[in-house]
């Protein structure tokens, strides 16, 4: 059953290095509340402790925790008045977990609402694609977790829309639009 706060929780998803987190600073700078991806703030943390629930070294561990946080965030959204745009997020943990172990998505997120029925997704843009200590994985590994979510996000029901390879502001455009 969708509830209808849970009709005002967006999700941003798609290819890594695709301008998720720019465009979600500029929905933060319009007024919107946003949630950032779980997984950098996990690989950050890891990162200052043992590291052992990082991507690389344990994708099961790591998309356990991003289940966990992505979670606790979507709590900490109930009662959102107008849109939330969440960096990922619970389905991007889910389809995490399902690549690390098989346990399908789709059985993760049972007893979740669901989002918004719209999901944006960034396409691969090798020309602003960049590693850091965060991103550590190549393009094709980029391009093979956005062909899983792209398959996972048509397969749970969502209508997946492809952000233009556009200037951010006329991105934030383009989702605003969609959702009006």
């Amino acid at each position: 059953m969708r509830s209808d706060t849970a009709n005002r929780h967006v999700i941003l998803s798609g290819c890594s290095g695709g301008g998720k987190s720019t465009l979600l600073a500029e929905l933060q700078r319009r007024g919107f509340q946003t949630v950032e991806e779980p997984g950098r703030r996990i690989v950050a943390e890891e990162q200052r402790g043992a590291g052992k629930a990082l991507p690389w070294v344990d994708l099961e561990a790591f998309a356990r925790r991003a289940i966990e946080m992505a979670s606790r965030d979507r709590q900490h959204m109930d009662g959102a008045q107008a849109w939330v745009f969440f960096d990922r997020g619970l389905v991007d943990a889910a389809v995490a977990l399902e690549h690390a172990t098989g346990i399908a998505a789709s059985d993760t997120l049972r007893a979740t609402d669901c989002f918004h029925r719209q999901v944006f997704l960034t396409p691969p843009w090798p020309e602003i694609y960049k590693t850091d200590g965060a991103r550590q994985h190549g393009m094709d590994d980029a391009l093979e977790e956005y062909h899983r979510l792209l398959k996972a996000f048509d397969s749970l029901g969502y209508d997946t829309i492809i952000l233009p390879k556009i200037d951010i502001n006329g991105r934030a455009d383009f989702v605003l639009n969609c959702l009006s």
